[in-house]
């Protein structure tokens, strides 16, 4: 085996060369005008499948521009092999198909009179030239060519019709409380009300879940949460290129701004329940209702920035997309951490911090809840 192997080497390697007329070619395009060597004349001669059936050795001369890509899918039996300008580049392993960019290997071989010999060699059979062709190439990557060779990076449009609209229905819901419950709307956005705890025990916040105006607050809190979360999500996938494989219609946006709502708003609800069920685990059912009134104030008070931020990503994502992100997140990230906060110093206010008990509790109720959003909000990607 070894010697014929190196038989027919030295036989591709001892090819003149210098002697065959280099046909005119597209560059960087694989063609079915295969040759064989002719022993008699010394010459590379057309190569025609009903007549040379013989030959373990075929031939192409080819015109390989190496900065752009040559990609050619093939298939191939065990043992078969690939000469450029007869330098070995591959060898087939098994039999099965394969893909190859000839570019590359184009860059470690110097040309003849500006062309390359493709040989395809195997030790015992005809190689199935038939299967060899360029790997078809999208208008996509056509156009990213293009715009590479001029040195312009170009990001993905980002279709934002939905975040508009979600906009625009966060501003009704806003505008419609603030008309029709002016003092619950103050209650919740005062700053004096956000800053003092006595408010707690005021207004909405005693009962916050038992008005139609706390469930419109919350569902705004939600929404505007839920759009910069899938704002971020979306940017992600544009800068990884994610949207390559997976593109990131106007529906697709929409349907993850109300997936997001709907989950959002759902934890918020049954974040009471929750507290009620660990109060009762813990002994602490004296602090859940103050817990929860200022878990829900310092959301629904900050949540309020949060359209802020997006119009943010509306106006700057094209220019300056990694800023936004990074903004986008950090908002995200304080919101949920300075809530956890407030908490902490609103219980503390009603029992001590000392007690490992009561901070046990809290780290049950508010940082590991917290731990678990940050990871599925902020640091997924």
């Amino acid at each position: 085996m070894f010697s014929s192997w190196l038989v027919a080497l030295l036989f591709v390697l001892g090819l003149p060369l210098q002697a065959q007329v280099l046909p005119l070619e597209q560059k960087n395009t694989i063609s079915g005008d295969w040759q064989v060597y002719d022993a008699r004349s010394g010459e590379l001669v057309p190569y025609v499948a009903s007549v040379h059936t013989g030959y373990t050795a075929v031939h192409q001369w080819l015109s390989i521009a190496p900065s752009q890509p040559f990609v050619v899918d093939f298939t191939a039996r065990k043992e078969l092999c690939l000469f450029l300008n007869n330098q070995l580049v591959f060898v087939a392993d098994s039999a099965s198909a394969y893909t190859l960019n000839l570019a590359e290997y184009s860059k470690q071989v110097k040309p003849v009179n500006g062309k390359y010999l493709l040989s395809a060699w195997h030790p015992s059979q005809q190689p199935n030239v038939g299967t060899f062709k360029n790997r078809v190439r999208t208008v996509d990557a056509v156009e990213q060519e293009i715009k590479g060779s001029f040195s312009i990076r170009l990001r993905e449009y980002v279709n934002q019709n939905a975040f508009i609209i979600f906009m625009l229905l966060i501003g009704l819901i806003y505008g419609g409380l603030k008309t029709n419950f002016p003092s619950d709307f103050h209650g919740v956005f005062g700053i004096k009300s956000f800053l003092r705890t006595k408010a707690l025990e005021e207004g909405i916040l005693v009962k916050p879940l038992s008005t139609w105006s706390n469930i419109l607050f919350i569902l705004a809190f939600s929404l505007s949460l839920a759009l910069l979360i899938a704002a971020i999500h979306t940017n992600v996938q544009h800068v990884r290129l994610f949207n390559r494989l997976f593109p990131v219609s106007e529906a697709d946006i929409t349907t993850k701004i109300v997936f997001y709502t709907v989950l959002i708003f759902a934890v918020v609800l049954l974040k009471y329940l929750f507290l009620k069920v660990m109060g009762y685990i813990f002994g602490l059912e004296q602090i859940v209702q103050a817990q929860f009134s200022e878990f829900l104030r310092s959301l629904l008070f900050l949540g309020l920035f949060l359209p802020v931020v997006m119009l943010l990503y509306l106006a700057l994502n094209n220019t300056m997309p990694e800023t936004i992100l990074t903004v986008s997140s950090l908002a995200v990230l304080l919101v949920l951490v300075i809530t956890v906060f407030r908490v902490f110093a609103t219980v503390n206010k009603k029992t001590s911090m000392i007690n490992l008990h009561l901070f046990s509790y809290l780290c049950a109720t508010e940082v590991i809840p917290l731990a678990i959003m940050l990871k599925f909000i902020v640091f997924n990607f």
